[in-house]
Formats: C-alpha cells, structure tokens, sequence
C-alpha cells in the first residue's frame, strides 16, 4: 500500500524465509497456511468500500490524495465518499469542471477561492457546477469577481437544495441574492461580506420564500446594509443575528426587531418597554460590531427575551442605559462581550444590573471597559455559574479586584488578564482561590513578574499558565525590538540566566546591566558596533537614492 517495489519484494522474501523457517522446525506445518503469504495478493480487496471510506475520513488531503493513486479502486471510492471540496476558483478550471465533477459527484460542501491578482471563473463555470453538483448544500464564495446577477440567479434556480451560503469580495449585488431567497426555500444561513454590488440605492433584499427557514443572518463590511432590512426583518425563525461593521443608522432596524414589526408602520418610541413581555422574537445570538448604534438600538433589543449571547463591540454610542436595558430583560443572558472602546460609557453601573439580572452568566469579556471592585464583586456574587472571564485594556482593575474574583469566583475555569495594572499579589490570590480553575492567560501586564509565574505552577501543577515575561523582561524585549537583534540573526536558547534584584537598578544604568546580562558581550561593544555598520549602510542607501 503506497511502498516501492523494492521495499514489497523485501518484506515478501522475509516473511517467505520466516515461513521456512517456522515450518523446518516443526513449529507449523505447511498445510495449516495456504500459500497465500507468497505472491502479489492485494489484502485490501477484503475490506468493502463503506469501510475504506471511513478509514478516509481520517485522513488529511495530501495522505488523501496519494491514496487516491494507489489503485483505480481507490480512486473511485474517493471520488464518491469525499463530500468537501475547495477549489482555486480561476477561470482556467472551468475547462476542468465536467470530468472533475464527474469523480467527485457527492460533494455537498464547495469553496471557490480566488485571489485578487487573478481572473475568477464566470458564469457558465457557475452554472455548470449547479447542474453537476445535485447535492451541493453549502457554498462559499470568495473573490469571484466575474459572477454577475444573472450566473448566480440560474446558479440558484439549479441549487434549490442550498443551505447555506458565504460570499465575500464579489460583484454581483441584490438581484442575486433575491433569486437565492426566493429559489432556495430550505436556506438556513446567509453569510454576506464586502459584496461591491450592494451599494446606495439598491433594491431592498428578501425577505424571499427562504426567510421562514433562515436562522443565521451575518452582514460585514457593507456599505449599504440597510438594505438587508426586509430579510432581517421577515426572518421570523431567525436565531442568530451579526452585523459587523456596517454604514448607516442601524437604530430603526433594531427598533423593528424588538418590537416585532414586519411591516415597519408601527410608531417606534425610546421607551416603549410596556409590550416587551408581547414580542414572541426568537433571536438567541445578536453581535454589533463598530455600528452607528445608540442605546435607543440596545434597548430595542432587550425585548428579545430569548438572547443568550450578546456582543456589543466598539459601538461608541452605547452606554449604561442600554445595558441596563438588556440586563433587566435578557435575564436568559449566558455571554456577555463588552468592547467599551476605552469611552468610558460603559462601566459599573451596567455591570451591576447584569450582575443583578443575569445568574445564569457562563462567559464574560470586557476590553477596554473600567469596571472597578463594585461591579466585579457583584458578578462574582451573584454570577455562580461563571466559568470564562477576560480582562483587558482596563486601568482600573488591580490586585484588589482579581482578589475578590479568586475568592468568590468558585466555578471560574478560565481567566485571561491583559493589559491591567496587577502584580504579584494578583497572582498569589489566584494561586490560593478559584479552585476549579484550569487555564489562566496573563499578556502586557507589567507588574507581573516570572517568579509569581513559577511558583503559580508549583502551587497549581495540573493548570494550564500561560504568561508572557515580566516587567523587567517586558523592558528587555522591547530594547531587543528597538534595535532590530532579530534581524542579526543570532540566536538565543530558550532559558535565559536570572537576574536577581539586586543586580537591577532602578536608575538609567540598571537597563544597560541588565542588557549586558542577557546578552554578554554582545550588549557591548558589538552591538553598538553593528548598531553603526546599521546607521552606515542606511547612509550609504540614502546616499544612492540622490
């Protein structure tokens, strides 16, 4: 299977001789084995092909397709069990496509990728593939520039089995994907990114026969998304909904959602919470990421009772009010990620109330968000549950704050710190509490030193740290980065010698020895020697482009 012929005679002639052997002592006798040990028998033949197909599911796509080179057998059977297929979507494989969908007719999943440097297929390569492929269910597009409203509507009148479809970096535009929502009625996921042919002024998109079926609807980078409103809106058995940096007001589309408006007629006010127990959404997962949205959006939205993961990224507008919204409705709220953006707009007063009304709390992420003891020690309270919690980019979380969250904190598995100003302290509470932790992630922050790394393993030894350098060493990697050693490209082993405090110095000179002490003679005069060959050869440069 796969060995050269003179590896097979070998192992053929040697297991010939054990045979002799074995029968000239006495130990078998020649009529207890055939003589199917010698000669070229195929021992695979025995093993049906359902069962060679399984054992290829395991495989990677090199191993894959050397073993599609073994025999015509083989090849055969992985034509018809493979069921992923990613293709280099140029126009020059649309000569291919018949005979390459005629081995591999069960496919049920296809990318089509193309770079921006090449011509990608058109759309009688498209068309083609929708009649080959009869049980094509999933498709990705990325970079088909060449495909046209009218490729992708006939693609759609042939793929009425399609369930899912990604495209991103194309040309056509709304016209397309009305002929999908109306052609494919079992469409469960739209996936829509960078599509150049939705821009201002297009035809509304959806919401098609599909919208009954759709659960997960992701918009990214459009520049005319509101446009998607009608599907977005008539999606009534929507589950998933991710609107990732998008132009335009997207407060009234929100406004629609919660309050369970299709036709868009209703009259929407900023306070209208007195219907919220009437609006039967079925939304469950929502992510707005660097939107132009208010807290007018966030608390249309808390009328979706059912939300158990909410993203609220990089959105400046949004404040306390509208957690505060989302928290005393969304009491079903599992993860909560909070980019704050460094605005100061969300803070204690949000997370209090999400503390409050959200006991069911599992996961938990805040970036730039200056949440201080009060608010944490209320989640760490009221939120048993909580088993994942980041903190980054947040100045006012120290010792004190991861204190109370090793004390409190009894279901905690994971925690990431990056970016806070703890120290040793912090790490010594979390060493002695969280007893159900597993993982625990520290980046950036600087008053963390190795020896508080060390001994947290002594102490933990089944958990899982992983810790960047401390501050001294943080200092040392920066100097490395500024002067360029990796450009040398000199080495340096993994376990590096200690400096112990009284060989670093708290004034200037004390970086310097440190250097010195990391690197040897190389801090010296070699380095300010290749530091000046550095500054020479850019003279020299700059002398030549004059």
């Amino acid at each position: 299977m796969g060995q050269s012929p003179s590896v097979a005679l070998d192992r053929e002639n040697s297991l010939s001789d054990s045979f002799s052997f074995l029968s000239s002592s006495g130990f078998i006798s020649s009529e207890e084995f055939p003589d199917e040990i010698a000669g070229n028998r195929d021992y695979t033949v025995e093993i049906p092909d359902d069962c060679l197909a399984y054992v290829f599911q395991f495989l990677g796509p090199g191993d894959r397709k050397r073993c599609s080179l073994v025999c015509n057998r083989w090849l055969r059977v992985d034509g018809w069990s493979r069921h992923r297929l990613s293709l280099n979507a140029q126009s020059e494989i649309g000569a291919s496509l018949p005979s390459l969908f005629t081995r591999f007719d069960s496919v049920t999943k296809l990318t089509l990728r193309c770079s921006r440097k090449s011509i990608s297929l058109t759309d009688d390569a498209l068309v083609t593939i929708s009649i080959r492929c009869k049980n094509l269910t999933r498709l990705k597009l990325r970079g088909c520039r060449e495909i046209t409203d009218e490729g992708m509507s006939t693609f759609a009148e042939n793929s009425k089995n399609l369930r899912k479809l990604s495209c991103g970096s194309c040309m056509f535009g709304a016209k397309a994907l009305n002929a999908v929502l109306d052609y494919c009625n079992n469409l469960e996921e739209l996936s829509v990114k960078r599509l150049r042919g939705i821009h201002d002024g297009a035809e509304p998109i959806g919401p098609g026969t599909a919208a009954s079926s759709l659960k997960m609807i992701c918009l990214k980078e459009l520049v005319n998304g509101q446009s998607f409103e009608p599907l977005v809106i008539g999606s009534k058995n929507l589950k998933t909904l991710k609107i990732i940096h998008c132009l335009g007001d997207w407060d009234r589309v929100l406004q629609l959602i919660g309050s369970g408006n299709r036709n868009g007629k209703e009259n929407l006010n900023f306070n209208n919470n007195n219907n919220s127990n009437s609006n039967s959404n079925s939304l469950m997962e929502i992510h707005l990421e660097r939107l132009q949205v208010s807290d007018i959006g966030l608390s249309a939205i808390s009328k979706c009772t059912k939300i158990e993961n909410l993203h609220i990224v990089k959105n400046p507008e949004c404040s306390n009010y509208g957690l505060v919204c989302v928290a005393e409705q969304c009491k079903l709220l599992r993860k909560l990620h909070l980019d704050g953006w460094r605005t100061n707009r969300i803070g204690d007063d949000g997370l209090v109330a999400v503390a409050k009304h959200c006991p069911n709390l599992q996961e938990l992420v805040l970036i730039g968000v200056n949440a201080t003891h009060l608010s944490l020690a209320a989640i760490a309270c009221n939120c048993s549950k909580l088993e994942r919690l980041a903190l980054c980019g947040s100045g006012t979380i120290g010792d004190a704050e991861i204190a109370c969250i090793a004390e409190k904190c009894m279901a905690l598995k994971k925690l990431c710190i990056k970016g806070c100003p703890i120290s040793d302290i912090a790490i010594e509470a979390l060493g002695c509490g969280c007893p159900s932790l597993m993982k625990i992630k520290v980046r950036k922050c600087r008053g963390v030193s190795s020896e508080a790394g060390e001994w947290l393993r002594e102490q933990r030894v089944s958990m899982v740290i992983d810790m960047d350098a401390c501050d001294i060493d943080g200092g040392f990697k920066s100097i490395i980065s500024d002067v360029g050693i990796h450009e040398i490209g000199v080495e340096f082993p993994l376990a590096v010698g200690r400096v112990t405090g009284a060989d670093v110095s708290t004034s200037s000179n004390g970086r310097l020895a440190l250097l010195r002490s990391k690197l040897g003679l190389f801090a010296g005069r070699n380095l300010v020697a290749w530091t000046l060959r550095r500054w020479s050869n850019s003279d020299d440069s700059f002398n030549s482009n004059l």
